[in-house]
């Protein structure tokens, strides 16, 4: 680190220290009350909670003592809304404009006897919330409840899940729960959703320029926002669900815990998924040498995966006092070697310039694979007296232990099926990962109206990768020295952050500065090759929205993000998947920078239009590469010159009938990416196109209690590109039904994904010497049945949280 940045990183504490001084406080106040019954009898331990006007989110909530007595104290002045509730008892709702203490003295509630008989179960529709840097979409005790956190993901506003990929206008977001990042890799993340039931979830928030309070990773954030903890006891849950295939079955299994007493809240949550996946592929390659066809290869494959992955998260939090907060985290991700196999047979055929068999060779590559991933999280909280300042500190460990084995074996042939060698080896890799993190963030708000943040994170990530390949003569190993390597790689990150947000009559502003230095060191022990690499990168926030009137709203939001390469990107190996075809990273990959302009409007707070606009410098993307002069195939990762997307998205959500609500997405945007052809002479090249994209959900409620759901949804996605490659259309329509049971103690669903498999694709890769058509046939198209079980006071609402690493997202894509 140079002297001036760590002169400039010293100071902060300093500047930070003398914007507070400056800073004054505001009155808060308290209401508070007393609960009886129609008998005059007092009501201990209902629920006592403060909502905003538009009931969306909570302020704070109690409990009443023994003798029917709240408070709820700390206060700001504004509008709000008080609810209290009690099983067998008229929810008490009333408008609170607090602007002093407030007393309400005696509160009588209403028995409701019908209740008796069974609970009514209200199914509402979600809640689309527009606020200036994100979109909140509620769907706390809404028809999407019942459902796994990755099935509301599929009817969120702007996310797109297909074929096992999560994204948000063409980016992969980052994942968090309750502003806390989830540590594990995307795949892993999407296993752990599925096995994650959706009734604790409160809402999910798109964040598609996030401020400068989370990392500079990534180019959106999802924030998956947990119910508030509000009386104590204890609930669980036991879930599940089956898929089948067309070839395979897949199950999930999990049960949820949780308890909550005075000082200590404490859930626990372990889900285990048995499952084996099928995929066919045809590839077709021409090599191709001054201009003309000289050889021409068609394989076929058939890919047959299987696992049992088990995933174990839990935390205890410790109230110390009022102020005073402790918490553990930990998530465990388990892959046993055991249950964790996968077998490619593939078949090809190879011709000669004319198109007549020359010769075929058939490989079997056998694989198993083990993963640990062990994360550690102690965090700390302290509120002062006033409401919402508070300053929080964390301390992150992830230990990441990867391990795989494969054996290859390629039997050539003649064009009469006469066999005339064969070619074996064998390769081992693994990957041991040491991450550590500390930060501190501190919010505090000015007014009632005004809001700063600010806060610092230092990481370091440490990273052994270790390849061996063994080659057989006369069926005698031996080590294949040129393509086995240990690399090294070590990266210290130096964040620091500041934000400022202000609300008026009608405008909302914020904005953010978030500054990092990065150090980064690669070591290559077999080439002796060191590749070190520094960067300093400052990236700016900023939101601006305008309420015109009651029904029209106008918005602008800028932001600049980096996407950093995964571990695995920049590993040198050439790690064979058969004697023809190869992956190989590169230690000099560059960060990806974004900068991401949008301008919105929204009409009636129900329609909204997006115009965009997205520049991309240097994007790290895998291409896949022919060798025309010794016939392989190289899946590259590499840096691609540049991208530029702008489009307008339209998006509404409405209710066409009272049991029928309408969410619409649509977007036209085009797409242009430059990247230099490394097997063509490093020609600079572009491929552009303009496509459409569209979602529409629909969502039925049956029954006069609404205990029946149905939910129809459509996808279409039009040709696409991905550096030099361009990605056939697909659609897909997906039919679920769900039926609540047992006083909404229990559900049941069943459902048909993909149901006319039309969610395939074929990518072409067609230009200078390169000539690549892969075709992808997945089992997309799935028959779901699935269940929830609710137990204990399944009233109670869970602390489950996770925690805010960005780095671990980097660890599993291999």
């Amino acid at each position: 680190m140079s002297t001036i940045l760590y002169m400039r990183i010293t100071k902060l504490p300093y500047f930070i220290l003398l914007f507070f001084s400056t800073l004054c406080f505001s009155q808060n106040y308290s209401i508070q009350g007393l609960l009886q019954d129609e008998n005059n009898q007092p009501i201990a331990f209902a629920n006592a909670i403060l909502v905003d006007l538009d009931d969306i989110n909570i302020i704070k909530g109690t409990i009443t003592d023994e003798l029917g007595n709240f408070t709820l104290d700390n206060l700001k002045s504004g509008d709000y809304i008080l609810k209290i509730s009690f099983l067998g008892f008229k929810e008490y709702t009333t408008r609170v404009e607090l602007d002093r203490n407030i007393d309400f003295e005696i509160i009588t509630l209403n028995e409701t006897p019908q209740e008796l008989n069974g609970v009514t179960v209200i199914a509402k529709r979600p809640v689309v919330k527009r606020l200036v840097d994100r979109i909140v979409f509620n769907v706390e005790n809404s028809t999407l409840s019942n459902n796994n956190v990755l099935d509301v993901l599929k009817h969120t506003p702007g996310v797109l899940i297909s074929n096992d990929k999560i994204t948000i206008k063409n980016t992969t977001p980052i994942v968090y729960i309750n502003d806390r990042k989830v540590h594990l890799s995307i795949e892993d993340v999407q296993q752990l959703l599925e096995g994650t039931p959706a009734n604790n979830i409160k809402s999910i928030e798109v964040i598609t320029s996030p401020p400068a309070k989370y990392e500079a990773e990534g180019g959106a954030v999802l924030n998956i926002v947990t119910s508030k903890n509000i009386i104590a006891g204890y609930n669980g849950s036991i879930f599940g669900n089956y898929k089948q295939g067309s070839k395979f079955p897949k199950y999930s299994l999990g049960t949820s815990h949780f308890f909550k007493a005075k000082k200590l809240n404490t859930y626990i949550n372990y889900n285990i998924n048995p499952r084996e996946d099928f995929k066919f592929v045809r590839e077709d390659v021409s090599f191709i040498e001054n201009a003309k066809t000289i050889s021409s290869w068609e394989s076929l494959s058939e890919e047959r995966s299987k696992s049992v992955n088990q995933n174990l998260s839990g935390n205890i939090d410790y109230n110390i006092n009022e102020n005073n907060r402790l918490g553990f985290s930990t998530n465990l991700l388990i892959k046993p070697r055991a249950n964790t196999r996968e077998l490619t047979d593939s078949e090809t055929e190879v011709f000669n310039s004319n198109k007549v068999l020359d010769s075929s060779f058939n490989s079997k590559n056998n694989q198993v694979e083990e993963v640990f991933n062990l994360a550690f999280t102690l965090d700390y909280l302290h509120e002062f007296k006033r409401l919402g300042d508070k300053l929080s500190a964390n301390i992150h460990h992830t230990s990441y232990d990867f391990s795989s084995f494969q054996n290859v074996s390629t039997n050539y042939l003649l064009p009469d099926d006469i066999f005339f060698r064969n070619n074996k080896f064998q390769t081992f890799s693994s990957q041991v990962i040491k991450l550590y993190t500390g930060q501190l963030d501190y919010e505090l708000p000015i007014s009632d109206l005004s809001q700063f943040e600010t806060g610092l994170k230092v990481s370091n990530i440490n990273s052994q990768n270790i390849l061996d390949q063994f080659s057989f003569e006369n069926d005698l190993r031996k080590k294949d020295l040129e393509n086995s390597d240990t690399f090294l790689y070590d990266e210290t990150n130096y964040a620091v952050y500041t934000s400022y947000s202000k609300d008026w009559s009608s405008w909302s502003f914020k904005s953010g500065l978030r500054i990092e230095y990065t150090d980064i060191s690669g070591n290559s022990l077999s080439t002796n090759q060191i590749n070190n690499n520094e960067y300093f990168k400052v990236f700016p926030s900023f939101y601006l929205k305008n309420n015109l009137n009651d029904s029209n709203e106008i918005y602008f939001k800028y932001n600049k993000r980096i996407y950093r390469p995964r571990y695995s990107q920049l590993n040198p190996f050439k790690y064979f998947l058969n004697d023809n075809a190869y992956i190989t990273g590169d230690p000099n990959l560059k960060p990806q920078i974004d900068d991401s302009f949008t301008l919105g409007y929204t009409f009636k707070k129900d329609y909204t239009f997006e115009l965009y606009y997205r520049y991309e410098n240097n994007p790290a993307i895998q291409v896949l590469f022919q060798d025309n002069e010794n016939n392989k195939l190289t899946y590259r990762h590499t840096n691609i010159d540049r991208s530029i997307s702008y489009g307008l998205d339209f998006m509404t959500y409405t209710k066409v009938l009272s049991e029928w609500n309408l969410y619409v997405l649509s977007s036209l945007y085009y797409y242009d990416e430059q990247f230099i052809a490394l097997e063509s002479n490093n020609e600079l090249l572009s491929n552009d196109k303009w496509s459409v994209y569209a979602q529409i959900f629909n969502y039925f409620t049956f029954l006069k209690d609404k205990s029946l759901i149905a939910n129809i949804s459509f996808l279409f996605i039009s040709r696409t590109v991905s550096g030099p490659t361009d990605i056939s259309s697909k659609s897909g329509l997906d039919i679920n039904i769900k039926k609540t049971l047992w006083n909404n103690k229990g559900s049941i669903s069943f459902g048909v994904t993909d149901i006319f498999n039309d969610l395939n694709e074929n990518q072409y890769t067609k230009y200078l010497n390169q000539d690549i058509l892969t075709k992808l046939r997945p089992e997309s198209r799935l028959i779901t049945i699935g269940f929830n079980y609710k137990f204990g006071n399944f009233k109670l609402t869970t602390n489950k949280k996770n925690i805010d690493l960005i780095e671990r997202e980097r660890l599993g894509d291999k």
